[in-house]
């Protein structure tokens, strides 16, 4: 399953600063100019699970294979993008590309970094961004909703007047300053826009990048921020991009633990990130663990058990028969899949199973 976060924000925000930091497959330029990263960087990163690790203790495999997420490195964005400014066009095709954002936010002060938009303000800065990616999203509306409109002028086509009604709700929304994950659409009203990929529909998640001395306590930009977003229910990750492109370029877990230690810092700030982003893409896991393998697997929340099985092969769903089903307590208090069939904690499972976030399974099937 390959599904992308992709980091947007202005120039000189610290996105590539981040994107350094969690991905582990590349490394992205990170300079103090504008435009400086033009073409998308991409990168995976494993996604932390200290479940991952208490499995490795009792089953002591060969190897252990976390799972993992896909990080898109998105050029800043600039006022004007959505008509073409600073190679706006290309910059919101990236954008339109991932299935989530991770939208960095500058909220500290320094006269070394370049800033185009003034005084340091994250409420104006969310706003350019949002503004931006509305605009886009109302060219893609409109130019649809003329083409409906036609159709739904016609009384028997009652298909295209109940599409005409959504379009007309999603330009409303727009129109108004608001983006289009506000609205309470049903997954079949959906489906009526999905084919625009509207930018303002997917799931944020917001990094407030700060100073040294505000990265545990936060500060007055920061707030400001939360405060902001509060009514999207969208989460706030307080962090300190640069501190943790440097925990990352640490090789050694003892120089890790050391360099977190002088900052007392229990666990890098980007793990909080990364589970956060799985999150926010309505991602589960389910594990495999055997003496040859530790895995963990990705599956969206709600598949059942047959497509759970087709993240492993294709050939486990067409052929599924049962599952075997282990939750992640039961393995843990009893230490063993041999120990959790003995007490009745191994359950036999069929297609209509929903899989739970953590179960420990394996699959019969017949191809």
């Amino acid at each position: 399953m390959s599904l992308q976060a992709g980091i947007v924000g202005l120039p000189n925000v610290g996105k590539s600063t981040l994107f350094n930091a969690v991905s582990n497959s590349a490394k992205a330029q990170a300079s103090n100019y504008r435009f400086c990263t033009i073409e998308p960087n991409v990168g995976l990163v494993d996604v932390p699970d200290a479940r991952m690790t208490k499995l490795e203790e009792l089953v002591k495999p060969n190897r252990t294979v976390p799972t993992q997420l896909e990080i898109v490195d998105i050029a800043g964005l600039v006022k004007g993008a959505s008509k073409g400014e600073g190679l706006g066009n290309k910059f919101l095709g990236n954008i339109r590309e991932v299935d989530a954002i991770i939208h960095v936010i500058r909220c500290f002060e320094d006269e070394n970094v370049l800033r185009e938009e003034g005084a340091i303000n994250p409420i104006s800065d969310k706003e350019i961004i949002d503004t931006e990616l509305q605009l886009k999203d109302l060219d893609s509306v409109e130019r649809k909703w003329g083409k409906v409109e036609k159709m739904a002028r016609t009384a028997s086509d009652t298909k295209a007047k109940a599409e005409f009604e959504i379009l007309n709700r999603c330009k409303e929304c727009l129109l108004q300053g608001k983006s289009i994950r506000t609205l309470e659409l049903t997954k079949d009203e959906k489906y009526a826009v999905a084919d625009l990929f509207l930018l303002t529909d997917k799931p944020v998640l917001y990094v407030a990048n700060v100073d040294e001395a505000s990265m545990h306590t936060g500060n007055k930009y920061s707030e400001a921020l939360k405060a902001a977003v509060k009514e999207e229910g969208a989460q706030v990750i307080v962090m300190n991009n640069s501190i943790e492109a440097q925990i990352a370029e640490l090789e050694s877990a003892e120089d890790k633990e050391m360099f977190m230690e002088e900052y007392k810092m229990t666990e890098p700030a980007l793990n909080r990130l990364i589970v956060s982003a799985y999150n926010l893409l309505g991602l589960e896991t389910y594990f495999t663990a055997g003496v040859q393998e530790v895995r963990a697997w990705t599956i969206h929340k709600g598949w059942k058990a047959p497509q759970a099985a087709s993240v492993i092969h294709t050939d486990f769903e067409k052929g599924f028969i049962k599952a075997e089903v282990i939750a992640y307590d039961d393995f843990v208090k009893y230490g063993s899949e041999a120990a959790c069939r003995d007490n009745g904690r191994l359950r036999i499972e069929g297609k209509e199973y929903i899989v739970k976030d953590g179960d420990i399974m394996h699959f019969r099937f017949n191809v």
